[in-house]
């Protein structure tokens, strides 16, 4: 299953798969957006897999979030797991 970005105000829906065929793709689209906004949140609560690739395009916003002074938030089940990660990679 491919991953389907819904945008609603300043959160993003995923829906599916953040791999390896999808992570790239998932970065460039929520990248292409900051400009616009001053929140992020990423709803994975339809998220069937996060991979390597995945948490590591995580990261790279959640990075891009911080440098820009945007709030920052993933919300839905396997957050705690996501953060937990993040917190493994020293940036959360």
């Amino acid at each position: 299953m491919a991953l389907t970005i819904f945008r609603n105000d300043n959160t993003f829906i995923l829906d599916g798969k953040i791999n390896a065929m999808t992570a790239r793709r998932f970065e460039k689209h929520v990248n292409t957006t900051f400009k616009t906004i001053k929140n992020l949140t990423i709803d994975i609560s339809k998220v069937t897999e996060i991979d390597t690739k995945g948490v590591v395009a995580l990261k790279v916003i959640y990075k891009k979030a911080k440098t820009e002074n945007k709030t920052f938030s993933i919300v839905g089940s396997g957050c705690k797991d996501i953060y937990e990660e993040l917190l493994t990679m020293n940036i959360a």
